[in-house]
């Protein structure tokens, strides 16, 4: 049981207690903004959507037939492993770890240890436990959407309605806008029961499957110890910086620059260019707290960061990754073997 002064973390039907929440100096308080997906790009490179579940969302004795797509395009470089002397990629062979060898997928079955015994399970063990409903989305709740912990949420699909069903669909987005709550819900989704959140942003629904309150980890032997007194000054300088860095949330922003990076070795290994990796920058660590978050905040001064944007400052007083950043959108080629002086020189002449 947590004590007073360790209050437990906030629960997924429950408001965070008010004091915990960050208090902001009134003047750099961040303004709340309405939820907007991210502009849609010219050309639309991603196509037609293509459904990856289709069933109904239960409200009352209403059905409202859907669709369900994915919202995530993640952009992971496909590494395979391979051969080093030929470059054919690598197989992997299902192998009985008692005989040592291979085994046909006919005799490949799926398995549960109980209590030291194998119990195989068939197809129509897995159709006994689904039971009836695996094509419907069941209301459970309707609940705030602040009261839910961002802890709990695992990824977003969007919801869309089945075609002539979209009459049905705007009423429950309309009516939840309305209400200005989210739906608890549960369906059966890739071969498991699924806990998941209905939300309105944009006039569209999206789901959030969730985690269940049983897969979330404790975290008492993470959390610090809260005793002892916090210095003041340190305090203030932090809360500073915060200032700095405080600004709207723009994910178009922020960029997988390390992606890029790696591309342009790969690029350039094709051409046959030899690649090193450059040496670390070393910088003198503070001797103190207070002496760390001053320099910081110094830095931040410099940097020109006020309200979470960096004003326009001259190429040399760009960091060497802002600077990597800005010669990749000029096409500049072998930047990533560049120092900082080479990397100015070359932005430089790249925008004559």
């Amino acid at each position: 049981m947590d004590s007073d002064d360790n209050p437990p973390p906030p629960a997924g039907a429950s408001r965070r207690p008010r004091s915990s929440r960050l208090r902001y100096p009134a003047r750099v308080r961040p303004k709340r903004s309405r939820s907007t997906f991210p502009a849609r790009r010219e050309g639309n490179r991603y196509g037609v959507p293509r459904a990856i579940w289709s069933g109904s969302i239960a409200f009352g004795l209403v059905n409202a037939p859907i669709r369900l797509y994915s919202a995530i395009d993640e952009h992971d470089l496909d590494l395979h492993l391979v051969h080093v002397k030929d470059g054919s990629r690598i197989g992997h062979l299902n192998v009985c770890k008692a005989e040592g060898k291979p085994v046909p997928d006919d005799e490949i079955a799926k398995g549960y240890d109980s209590n030291g015994k194998i119990v195989l399970l068939e197809d129509e063990d897995f159709e006994a436990a689904r039971g009836e409903g695996t094509k419907t989305i069941e209301i459970l709740d309707f609940v705030p959407h602040e009261q839910i912990d961002p802890i709990y949420f695992e990824r977003t699909y969007y919801v869309g309605p089945e075609s002539g069903a979209e009459k049905v669909y705007r009423l429950l987005v309309e009516a939840m806008e309305q209400a200005e709550l989210a739906a608890v819900v549960d369906f059966f989704f890739r071969d498991r029961e699924q806990l998941a959140c209905l939300r309105v942003r944009d006039g569209l629904l999206l789901l959030e499957k969730m985690y269940y309150a049983d897969e979330i980890r404790p975290y008492e032997d993470v959390r610090p110890g809260r005793r002892g007194k916090l210095d003041r000054k340190e305090l203030d300088m932090a809360l500073s910086l915060i200032e700095r860095f405080t600004g709207d949330f723009d994910p178009g922003r922020y960029a997988d620059t390390y992606r890029e990076r790696l591309l342009d070795v790969v690029r350039r290994k094709r051409r046959g260019a030899a690649i090193e990796a450059p040496a670390a920058a070393e910088e003198e660590a503070p001797t103190d707290l207070l002496t760390a978050l001053r320099e910081s905040v110094e830095r931040a001064k410099r940097d020109g960061r006020r309200g979470g944007r960096k004003q326009a400052a001259s190429l040399g007083e760009l960091t060497v990754g802002e600077l990597g950043d800005r010669a990749r959108k000029l096409g500049v080629e072998g930047r990533s073997k560049m120092s900082k002086r080479e990397l100015v020189s070359a932005i430089e002449r790249a925008e004559r």
